[in-house]
């Protein structure tokens, strides 16, 4: 759990505010995010890598609430995008487009000419035919493209396997063997200009073997181009450096910045960074509230008010959250029980197994819900989504109102009704 929450006379607290006080303003479900987290992950980035050339582009799939790019963006942080809606966000937000790199494998032709008309930073290229769609619009627009090749080395980033991207088996990128001939396609082609390779090996990094390899191979890469007088003004290294859960301890971004410049910072231009979940993570947490406790055959159920279409990890990628009372001490012994959701899947839990005190009422905080967790919510089973919150010290600021069911159908129409 991030210092920003913390217990004081057992009560959690986010900053300086108790969570039931912002469960009891606000409802639950709430996802609550503490601004100051957020500062301090990005700012150990920062640190990490002073007086080198890098820029820190957090990635906005990990978390997109206007509020927390706006903490991000004052704090002079660069955005990786892989939609253009993402990109309105963070120009909604007061984000620079010129330090937005564009990722993704199906970039669309109107996101592809949203992108040009805002001068982004750069495209990071993922295909031959996506190459040559680029430079048609490009033309087109009258705009110039600057574009990274994004090549995939061939490695297993060593999380699960859905968040892994950098195998040859996987949609991302290009193999390392063919890169090369796309680089001199890239220079021969109207409306580019070539600035830099990129690559990014997957999600939630526990160790940091696999991208030391990677970035290896992307560095030999790199030398092989200069050699060949490509000029190249910056490399790309990706993101993916996990964070701390289910007592296992992540890589420090010290300890993250040494293999980076280990691998990349003799060749003597940019690197720029991409990430998401090891920034935003931490900083935010899932309130949910408990509505009743069943006692199955051979398993007890704390059944809350939160389910995966609010948090859908532990169902995607069994993914584990801590699990812990807002209220320390406030209940009976605790005793092994499952936690889930209203949502009709027997795959709807938040946590399975855990050793939890609850009675009907608790309120429960599901840890490390900053990244991947509102971002990827739904409306499955018609319920609405949650509310999200940011606490600055004292003062909490509710960030997303919580939807209305009326909302839901908001733009839908029955079959008789007249089209306008």
């Amino acid at each position: 759990m991030n210092p920003a929450f913390a217990y004081r006379k057992e009560r959690l607290h986010a900053e300086d505010v108790p969570l039931d006080d912002i469960a009891a303003r606000y409802g639950t479900p709430c996802y609550v995010y503490s601004r100051s987290a957020l500062e301090a992950r990005y700012d150990a980035f920062s640190a990490a890598f002073a007086g080198q050339p890098v820029r820190v582009c957090y990635a906005v799939k990990a978390n997109g609430n206007l509020a927390v790019l706006d903490v991000l963006a004052r704090r002079g942080a660069g955005f990786d995008i892989v939609s253009g809606g993402e990109l309105a966000r963070v120009l909604a937000a007061g984000g620079d487009p010129r330090k937005v790199v564009f990722s993704g494998a199906c970039k669309l032709d109107e996101e592809i000419r949203y992108a040009l008309a805002q001068d982004i930073a750069c495209f990071n290229v993922e295909s031959e035919p996506e190459l040559a769609r680029l430079s048609e619009l490009a033309v087109e627009t009258g705009c110039e493209a600057r574009i990274a090749i994004r090549v995939n080395p061939d490695v297993e980033a060593g999380g699960h396997r859905h968040i892994s991207t950098g195998r040859r088996e996987h949609k991302f990128g290009i193999a390392l063997e063919d890169a090369g001939t796309l680089v001199v396609r890239a220079m021969t082609l109207p409306g580019l200009r070539l600035d830099g390779v990129a690559c990014h090996i997957g999600s939630q990094m526990m160790g940091l073997e696999p991208l030391a390899a990677a970035l290896d191979q992307l560095a030999d890469f790199v030398r092989t181009l200069q050699s060949d007088n490509v000029p190249l003004r910056h490399v790309d290294a990706g993101g993916g450096l996990g964070i701390d859960h289910h007592g296992q301890v992540a890589p420090t971004p010290a300890e993250y910045a040494r293999v980076v410049l280990d691998a990349l910072g003799g060749l003597g231009i940019e690197i720029v960074l991409e990430p998401g979940r090891a920034i935003a993570g931490p900083a935010g947490l899932l309130l949910t509230r408990v509505a009743y406790v069943k006692q199955g055959h051979g398993r007890k159920f704390a059944l809350v008010d939160a389910a995966m279409n609010d948090l859908l990890r532990p169902a995607l990628y069994e993914a584990w959250h801590d699990i812990l009372p807002v209220r320390a001490g406030a209940a009976p012994d605790a005793e092994p029980i499952d936690v889930v959701g209203p949502v009709c899947e027997t795959g709807d839990f938040l946590g399975r197994d855990r050793s939890l005190a609850v009675r009907p009422g608790d309120l429960l905080a599901v840890a490390d819900g900053g990244a991947y967790g509102f971002v990827m919510s739904s409306n499955y089973n018609a319920r609405p989504r949650a509310s999200e919150v940011m606490v600055a010290g004292t003062q909490t600021r509710l960030v997303r109102r919580r939807e209305t069911v009326a909302s839901l159908w908001h733009g839908e129409t029955t079959f008789g009704e007249a089209e306008e």
